[in-house]
C-alpha cells in the first residue's frame, strides 16, 4: 500500500510535532510519522524518545546568542501553542543561572540576554542567598536571574499540544516508526516498521538520537549520542508548597554542572525534585544501543554524584524517595541543531538537540519547516546557517 503526501516529518518528538505543526499550518498533504510513549518500556521493541518525562528547564538566558534566540522565539508562542491546544505546558517560575564570579558564562549570559531586551537581574553572592535561601550556593558564585518567561516545561505535554494542532491543521499523524528513507525517481519512500510505505516528494528526519540509524539517510549525519542519566528526589506535598518559589536553576562550579527543577507534580500524583548533569560521557554508537540504553534506569554512578550534589545544594528537603530515568542528547559538530537537506534533494535532516533543546523546539521545528517549504532558511537574525554535516 502506498499513500502519497506532499511533505513527510520522520520523528513526533519535540522537533518533528513542530516542525509538522507549522508545515499543516501553510500547506496541505503534510504527515508526521513516530510513536506513542510505551506503556512498558522494558518491554518494547521500537524506538523511543527523551521526551517521556514532565519537567525540563526552560529560559532565553544563555552564553550563546543563537541558543538564546532560538528559545526566545519559541517561549515567545508557548501561550498560542496552550491557548489552541487547551493543553498546559509551561509554568513561569523563572530561572538563575549561577557561575563563578568573574567568569565569561555570567558575562556572554548577560550579553546575549541585552541584545534580546530581555530583562534579567545580575545577583551577587549575598543577592543570590536573599532571594534564593532554599539554595545553598557554593561559594564564589554569580547568578544570572530571569524572572518572566522562564521556568519549566512538560516535553510530554508539548509535543502532544503539537501534535493535536498539526492534526487538527490537517496533517495525517502516523502512530507507527520509520525503519528506511530512500530516494526513488524523485521521490523520497518512507518505509515503516507496520509494513506500509509512504512516498512524499520531500521528507524531513527528525527522530532524535535515532537520526544516527542505518537505512535512514543517504549518509549518516555526524552527531554523537550520549547517554544521560536524570536524577528524581519525591519530595512530600508540604515541601513542594514551601519551596514553590524555586526557580529552575543552572549551576556550573569546579566539578559540578547540573540543572535542577523545582518540585513538579508527576502524573502518579507525586511531586519531584529533578535533577540532571552527568559528570562523564558514555557515547551510544547506534539504535540497538539506544533501544538497550532506554530500557535501563540509567548509571548508578550518576546517581551518586548527583544525589550529593543536591545534599549539598538543597540542604533542607528530606526525600521520600529517590528514582533515576535514562534518556539521551545528540551534540553535533557546530553545537548547533543540523537543519538542511542530504545528498538528496527530497531527503533532509532536522536533528541535534545538544541537551538544551527542548525548550527552543518550536522555532526549530518552524525552521525545518521553512526549510522544506523554501528550499532554504532565509535571513532570520542566527550567526550560524544550521548546515548539517555527514559522515
Amino acid at each position: 500500500m502506498a499513500v502519497d503526501f506532499k511533505y513527510i516529518v520522520v520523528g513526533r518528538g519535540l522537533m518533528g510535532a513542530a516542525a509538522a505543526r507549522h508545515l499543516a499550518r501553510q500547506v496541505d498533504g503534510v504527515a508526521v510519522i513516530g510513536p506513542d510513549e510505551p506503556d512498558d518500556r522494558k518491554a518494547h521493541q521500537g524506538v523511543f524518545a527523551s521526551h517521556y518525562d514532565e519537567g525540563r528547564i526552560t529560559r532565553t538566558i544563555d552564553p550563546d546568542r543563537n541558543w538564546a534566540l532560538l528559545a526566545n522565539r519559541s517561549i515567545g508562542r508557548y501561550g498560542e501553542i496552550a491557548r489552541d491546544s487547551g493543553i498546559d505546558f509551561y509554568r513561569e517560575v523563572g530561572c538563575v543561572a549561577v557561575a563563578p564570579t568573574g567568569g565569561d558564562y555570567i558575562e556572554k549570559t548577560r550579553r546575549a540576554a541585552i541584545s534580546l531586551n530581555v530583562e534579567t537581574s545580575l545577583l551577587d553572592e549575598a543577592g543570590l542567598k536573599a532571594a534564593f535561601p532554599f539554595f545553598a550556593f557554593p561559594d564564589g558564585g554569580t547568578g544570572v536571574f530571569e524572572a518572566r518567561a522562564a521556568g519549566h516545561i512538560s516535553p510530554r505535554k508539548l509535543v502532544k499540544a503539537q501534535s493535536l494542532l498539526a492534526e487538527k491543521a490537517g496533517a495525517a499523524v502516523i502512530r507507527d516508526h520509520v525503519i528506511s528513507i530512500r530516494s526513488e525517481g524523485g521521490w523520497a519512500a518512507v518505509e515503516t516498521a507496520g509494513g506500509l510505505t509512504y512516498r512524499g516528494a520531500k521528507v524531513l528526519l527528525a527522530a532524535g538520537g535515532f537520526s544516527i540509524a542505518k537505512n535512514l539517510l543517504p549518509r549518516p549525519v555526524a552527531m554523537t549520542v550520549y547517554a544521560r542519566t536524570v536524577t528524581l528526589f519525591e519530595v512530600s506535598e508540604a515541601d513542594a508548597v514551601r519551596l514553590a518559589a524555586m526557580p529552575s536553576l543552572i549551576l556550573r562550579a569546579p566539578g559540578i554542572d547540573i540543572y535542577l527543577l523545582p518540585p513538579i507534580r508527576y502524573p502518579n500524583g507525586k511531586f519531584y525534585l529533578k535533577i540532571g548533569g552527568d559528570p562523564d560521557d558514555l557515547a551510544l554508537s547506534d539504535d540497538a544501543e539506544m533501544r538497550a540504553w532506554f530500557k535501563t534506569e540509567g548509571r548508578d554512578t550518576v546517581r551518586a554524584h548527583l544525589k550529593r550534589i543536591v545534599e549539598g545544594l538543597v540542604p533542607n528537603i528530606v526525600p521520600l524517595s529517590i528514582s533515576t530515568a535514562a534518556c539521551v542528547v545528540s551534540h553535533t559538530e557546530s553545537g548547533y541543531p543540523m537543519i538542511g537537506y542530504t545528498s538528496s534533494p527530497e531527503i533532509a535532516v532536522l536533528t541535534g538537540c545538544a541537551g538544551t533543546s527542548a525548550k527552543s523546539s518550536d522555532e526549530i521545528g518552524r525552521l525545518g519547516a521553512e526549510l522544506l517549504l523554501s528550499g532554504g532558511i532565509g535571513e532570520e537574525g542566527y550567526s550560524t546557517d544550521f548546515t548539517p554535516q555527514f559522515r
